[in-house]
């Protein structure tokens, strides 16, 4: 007997999940709460017929479950955008069985805008890069820390650049310090060497985990780009295939111009709020390289800053055009000749 094709939504807690099944017409067939289990949320669907579609509320762990529904369940499960996630929860009559229903009822007519579902593989390197970020993070805050104190103290060093060997070498004993600063300063500078002891640590891990990836040995070759600009694009953009254009690509890494143009007034305001705040750093810095040492984009921000562009605009385009010729290299036909 052939079974009735059903839509699946899913809103996604850590203890337990809303299912919402709906056949082709809209109507409810079953809208039940489930453990956070893979072949109970299987059971409920199915028992209502062959699942065609699913929606999962875009959330932390909603990602994993998604993920094992696609290569267990061979479901075809698509993620709610965060954005309309966010919108949807202030929904002044929100409930699990409302937000599910509404999630299999757009998948069902098609207007649920979703995401990417990123794979396990690209999932875990986004965890391993954005670790080394806080690190990162961490120890530039140290230095703020205790520059801070050096200046609160009115103690300087003329001899040598700040934070190299002699420099550290100089602090051990500097003069004009307070015995409670000194204190501080040494224990900060503690944490500041664990901090680039880890550093080291996971950039090896890093690479070990990456020393097989085709788009990260094929972005390494590329003119302006090093080990932590090739990790840092493959865990955020994944894969350069599932956008359309160069243009989406840009602007998924937030280096588009917004306009905000009205009526007659034709005005743009910097770039749009958009993608991960990371990756947009790592490809502004990536942009300040190629302008300093590729000659083509050397010519190009020259041609700009001619025309009167601000040296910020000019590093804004020569990111932007750079990521959409990048595009078309890291296509997979290309990786593979």
């Amino acid at each position: 007997m052939k079974r009735i094709p059903v839509y699946v939504g899913l809103d996604y807690h850590q203890d337990s999940v809303q299912v919402c099944v709906e056949n082709r017409e809209g109507v409810v067939l079953a809208n039940r709460r489930c453990g956070n289990d893979l072949a109970e949320i299987v059971a409920v669907a199915e028992r209502c017929g062959e699942v065609v579609s699913a929606a999962i509320e875009s959330c932390t762990g909603a990602a994993s479950l998604a993920d094992e529904l696609v290569t267990r369940a061979k479901w075809t499960v698509h993620l709610g955008h965060p954005g309309f996630v966010s919108r949807m929860k202030q929904n002044p009559d929100k409930t699990d069985f409302s937000d599910a229903h509404l999630l299999a009822d757009l998948v069902r007519v098609g207007y649920l805008p979703t995401v990417w579902l990123a794979s396990k593989e690209v999932r875990e390197l986004r965890r391993l890069t954005r670790f080394r970020q806080e690190l990162v993070d961490l120890r530039r805050n140290l230095k703020l820390r205790v520059s801070a104190l050096l200046r609160d103290q009115r103690v300087r060093c003329y001899d040598a650049a700040p934070w190299t060997k002699r420099w550290l070498q100089w602090i051990q004993s500097a003069e004009g310090l307070s015995e409670q600063s000194r204190w501080i300063i040494e224990r900060q500078l503690r944490r500041y060497e664990q901090v680039l002891a880890d550093i080291e640590e996971v950039e090896r891990y890093l690479a070990d985990v990456t020393a097989a990836d085709a788009l990260v040995k094929a972005l390494q070759n590329e003119p302006g780009i090093g080990p932590v600009t090739a990790w840092t694009i493959r865990a955020e953009i994944g894969r350069f295939d599932r956008f359309r254009t160069g243009k989406q690509v840009a602007r998924f890494c937030g280096l588009s111009p917004r306009n905000a143009s009205s009526g007659a007034r034709q005005a743009d305001a910097g770039l749009i709020q958009a993608g991960n705040r990371q990756l947009r750093a790592t490809l502004m810095e990536a942009a300040h390289r190629l302008i300093r040492y590729h000659p083509r984009w050397m010519a190009f921000a020259a041609k700009l800053l001619d025309r009167g562009k601000p040296k910020c605009v000019v590093v804004a385009a020569v990111g932007n055009r750079w990521v959409r010729g990048l595009f078309h290299h890291m296509q997979p036909d290309k990786l593979a000749a």
